[in-house]
């Protein structure tokens, strides 16, 4: 499509993938798309990023990141049939981390029939200089059908600059509470006698005015920033992003993308990914006494958030939903006692290697910037991958992306394996959940 062209598209499910060429010097792009009446949002629930990954209605969806050898993509499901009538345009953007647009190579929107997977529309660069936000397309009602047309339009004022320019509240991250002071000594303070107190206040004889109603609570702004994981700045510090207290969850989501594992069809071996596919998020810990455990779903040791080891799994989830997923739940406010986290994910059952699927992972802070990652390519048959190192130094709380896919040997666990592999030194019996 040239820009400013517009083609009908079916109200089905639709994939809309942003991609790009990534390389040295070349700035990561995230998509975004808000929902808009009479040109702008109802509310800020109706801008789905990163932060906000799925509109209430269910229309949107933010699917996440993949890395195909260089080849980067950005997608997001768009249910045409489940946008709610009021809703008549749904915009389509990009944003920029860490430079322009003009900085990134072979920049392209295209969209699939999600249920077919043909191309329905596409559009390849908008001609991008200096822009850190791009409007590329727009979804809009025309006569009761839906049409897509290829927008283009720039930003140099990045995410915020778009996203305020259609009614969207911006705030920069809340910052963490400062730690109260310590209490000064009590003291117990001489009794008072019985004649120095007052006397009793006369009830009172006139009615009060009923307090006024108390305003409703104002929504909370949209949070724009983020910190992004890659091979090459695979770290960051909780206490300098200002989230070493509250509660942290830890998020898990994923994409079966293909049919069969590639591992598999090159060894000449056909392994089916099924539709029943069950990841399992879970996390060993040591406690700053030197105990150590494991939070996982088999054998039902979910942890506990108010007592040791302060780590909970929320369940048990099978869709890999961005919206639900996995998760796990950190409570940072007794971060003293941790002495290393390692968060893993495993494969329960439906399939025999983590070939083909796409996976995203992300740490949401109380307070701080979201911190996020994709897991690389697999490329060998592991059931186990170390996702993401916590470790307190004693004056920091430091996340160190892992992404490292393990192969069990046989007859060995796939937690047996992670321990092994990071020297845990645990004992492991057989369980199930």
């Amino acid at each position: 499509m040239s820009k400013g062209s517009n083609t009908p598209v079916p109200a089905t499910a639709l994939r809309v993938e942003l991609g790009w060429r990534s390389g040295p010097g070349v700035p990561d792009a995230d998509a975004s798309a808000l929902l808009l009446v009479s040109g702008k949002v109802r509310s800020d629930a109706d801008f789905v990023f990163y932060n906000q990954p799925a509109h209430s209605s269910g229309a949107v969806r933010h699917e996440g990141k993949r890395d195909a050898g260089g080849r980067v993509t950005d997608s997001m499901l768009v249910d045409l049939a489940r946008v709610e009538p009021a809703i008549e345009t749904v915009i389509v953007a990009a944003s920029a981390d860490g430079g322009s647009f003009g900085q990134v190579p072979d920049l392209y929107i295209e969209v699939r029939d999600a249920a077919q997977n043909t191309v329905v529309a596409r559009f390849d660069n908008p001609g991008a200089t200096v822009e850190t936000a791009f409007v590329l397309g727009e979804f809009y009602r025309r006569q009761g059908t839906w049409k897509f047309r290829a927008v283009g339009q720039g930003y140099s004022s990045g995410l915020e600059g778009l996203a305020t320019d259609y009614g969207i509240t911006v705030d920069e991250p809340q910052q963490a509470p400062p730690a109260a002071a310590p209490a000064p000594a009590a003291t117990t303070p001489p009794p008072v006698p019985p004649a120095t107190l007052p006397p009793p206040a006369p009830a009172a004889t006139l009615p009060l005015a009923p307090p006024p109603p108390s305003p409703a609570p104002s929504p909370e702004p949209v949070r724009l920033t983020k910190v992004t994981l890659t091979k090459a700045a695979p770290s960051v510090s909780l206490t300098k992003q200002g989230g070493t207290s509250g509660a942290m969850r830890v998020n898990l989501n994923w994409q079966v993308r293909k049919q069969f594992s590639g591992w598999a069809r090159k060894l000449g071996r056909p392994v089916a990914m099924h539709d029943d596919l069950d990841l399992d998020l879970c996390c060993l810990y040591e406690l700053s006494d030197g105990s150590k455990g494991v939070v996982q779903a088999l054998g039902n040791a979910f942890g506990s958030l108010h007592q040791p080891p302060f780590i909970h799994l929320d369940g048990d989830d099978r869709t890999g939903a961005v919206a639900t997923g996995e998760n796990l739940t950190v409570n940072l406010d007794h971060k003293q006692y941790f002495r290393r986290i390692l968060v893993f994910v495993t494969i329960y059952e439906g399939a025999r290697s983590f070939a083909d699927l796409h996976a995203t992972v992300t740490l949401q802070p109380q307070y701080g910037a979201p911190i996020d990652f994709s897991l690389d390519e697999c490329t060998v048959p592991s059931t186990v991958c170390a996702l993401a190192l916590i470790t307190n130094t004693g004056s920091d709380l430091v996340v160190q992306r892992e992404a490292r896919y393990l192969v069990p040997e046989r007859g060995v666990s796939p937690q047996r394996t992670i321990d092994h592999a990071y020297g845990w030194g645990m004992n492991w019996t057989p369980g199930r959940k």
